[in-house]
């Protein structure tokens, strides 16, 4: 349990920082969530109630595509193998780097322009998106053990905090985004105003 907690600390948190940054620069986004809440405004949330706020999913998918806990991942090839589009040749015991943020940007992948923050893609053209194009906790027998925790926590906290406050935008100098490069993608210019319902 240990390992779940400190390991899932740094990359939850950083992920609610970019949620906060992202429903402050799109109130449209922010109210589909509050209205999604609905009559649960004050109230705690069951486990039932939070699994049936599919907005909500969509916005933290869509949070963690458009920037992913981590850039990627290194792995250690177990076969020789070769890349399909260039045909080069990689060996047994190569290291490769899985590149998270530029597969969750590559157009290859996405029919709604990735370049965009857009949830509602997880609602319609891109619900059956390449399953290798959004694997911000890594992607098969090697992927983060915590993801499923660090899922909920983040519905958990984002929706308690949707419940309690509205963010807004603190200005373009303040919350201008831009990230920098740590064992997260930790955001660099976040302001937001906060405002109590």
């Amino acid at each position: 349990m240990l390992l779940f907690l400190v390991a899932g600390y740094e990359s939850t948190s950083t992920a609610l920082t970019w949620f906060i940054h992202h429903i402050s620069k799109y109130p449209r986004v922010q109210a589909k969530i509050k209205a999604e809440l609905g009559d649960n405004k004050n109230s705690r949330l069951s486990i039932e109630q939070l699994d049936s706020l599919v907005y909500l999913d969509s916005v933290i998918d869509e949070v963690l595509r458009f920037v992913p806990p981590t850039n990627g991942a290194a792995r250690t090839l177990t076969s020789d193998d070769q890349l399909p589009e260039s045909g080069v040749q990689l060996y047994r015991g190569d290291q490769v780097f899985i590149p998270f943020y530029n597969l969750t940007r590559d157009k290859r992948y996405w029919k709604i322009d990735p370049e965009l923050f857009y949830p509602e893609r997880f609602d319609g053209e891109d619900k059956s998106h390449d399953a290798y194009a959004l694997i911000p906790f890594g992607g098969g027998h090697r992927q983060c053990i915590g993801q499923d925790l660090a899922r909920l926590e983040l519905k958990a906290i984002a929706a308690r905090l949707m419940q309690r406050v509205t963010f807004g935008d603190g200005g373009s100098e303040v919350n201008a985004g831009g990230h920098k490069q740590q064992f997260t993608i930790v955001p660099k210019h976040i302001g937001v105003t906060i405002k109590y319902d």
